[in-house]
């Protein structure tokens, strides 16, 4: 029997977590020994997913040892921040051809590596064609709740992946596979930067012309970047570019949106953060997003605008007349 161990009780982890339960034995990593209590025996995640009934079937435990240890499948369910600490512990007990999936969707910091670069580099050996993303326009509540949605697998070898998307797929999750690793992880990673953009223009009062038009040239900025660090551009139109672009510009459920939100309406990033029980993981990611662009000269004025009022104390306000007397160019179908 095929057994999956995803590691972090995240809400997208749990979420993932539940529904391959469905399909096959599955273990989920909490590191408090009470919420894995709560998860395996009461069969919620109040933390992170409260109101969620999961599966009877779902296990739950604190033991990395226990949850990876003859496991199948990995899917790395931490923040990109946190990934390469956990997954150091966990490597003791990962064979070298098992799957590793991973959910977060950042740029680590200092490196600049994207989270299957970390797995590759902390797992040394281990086969890189078999270590992937799964990613799309997935809110975890909604995921959680049956609503139906798609998402997609990457993984350069096709035989996994098909693998991995027999695994995921579900009556309401329609799975599809991809081998352009590279571009569905960077897509993942940049449209959260876009996301606090799109939330800071809702905080400011802009109406729906300015969410149009900076969620269509946020994506072009993505696009440049991740087509320019080895990505199909078809990547970006896709379930992992355009589709998960539109779901966290969009949704009230978006960390990264409510981070911009709130930022807009003069709110200071501290305050915001302290007040949030999940990572928003643009706030962490945008400042390696833009030194990645800079290492490849790629310009990136709106996640650039994102920086300065993230960290530079820049009046969210002030900056939009600057974005829009920039030197007129032509659309050059998005990619300029």
């Amino acid at each position: 029997m095929t057994r999956i161990a995803v590691v972090g009780a995240g809400s997208w982890g749990t979420a993932v977590a539940a529904i391959a339960a469905g399909n096959v034995a599955t273990t989920l990593w909490a590191r408090r020994p009470e919420l894995a209590a709560r998860i395996r025996d009461g069969h919620e995640n109040p933390a992170y997913l409260p109101g969620a009934v999961l599966p009877d079937a779902l296990h739950a435990t604190s033991s990395l040892e226990e949850a990876c240890s003859d496991a199948d499948v990995l899917v790395l369910g931490v923040p990109s921040h946190g990934l390469r600490s956990v997954l150091g512990e966990a490597r003791p007990f990962i064979g070298n051809r098992v799957p590793v999936v991973s959910l977060a969707k950042g740029i680590e910091q200092g490196t600049l590596a994207r989270m299957t670069e970390v797995a590759c580099e902390v797992l040394a050996g281990h086969d890189p064609a078999c270590v992937g993303v799964l990613t799309g326009p997935n809110l975890a509540r909604e995921v959680a709740a049956g609503q139906p949605t798609a998402s997609v697998v990457a993984m350069t070898d096709a035989a996994v992946a098909d693998d991995m998307q027999r695994i995921f797929f579900a009556p309401t999750l329609r799975v599809y596979t991809n081998p352009d690793v590279v571009g569905c992880e960077m897509a993942g990673a940049l449209k959260n930067v876009i996301a606090i953009g799109a939330g800071i223009a809702d905080g400011l009062g802009y109406g729906d012309n300015t969410k149009a038009a900076l969620m269509t040239r946020g994506l072009a900025e993505l696009a440049r970047l991740g087509v320019t660090l080895g990505g199909d551009p078809l990547t970006f139109a896709g379930l992992a570019g355009m589709g998960d672009l539109i779901a966290t510009c969009s949704s009230p459920q978006s960390r990264n949106r409510h981070v911009g939100v709130e930022l807009g309406k003069g709110r200071a990033l501290d305050d915001i953060i302290s007040e949030m029980n999940m990572v928003a993981e643009g706030v962490k990611s945008t400042t390696a997003v833009l030194e990645l662009a800079t290492r490849h000269s790629v310009e990136m004025p709106l996640a650039s605008f994102v920086r300065r009022v993230l960290y530079e104390g820049a009046r969210p306000a002030d900056l939009v007349p600057e974005l829009m007397l920039r030197k007129a160019k032509p659309e050059l179908h998005g990619m300029r």
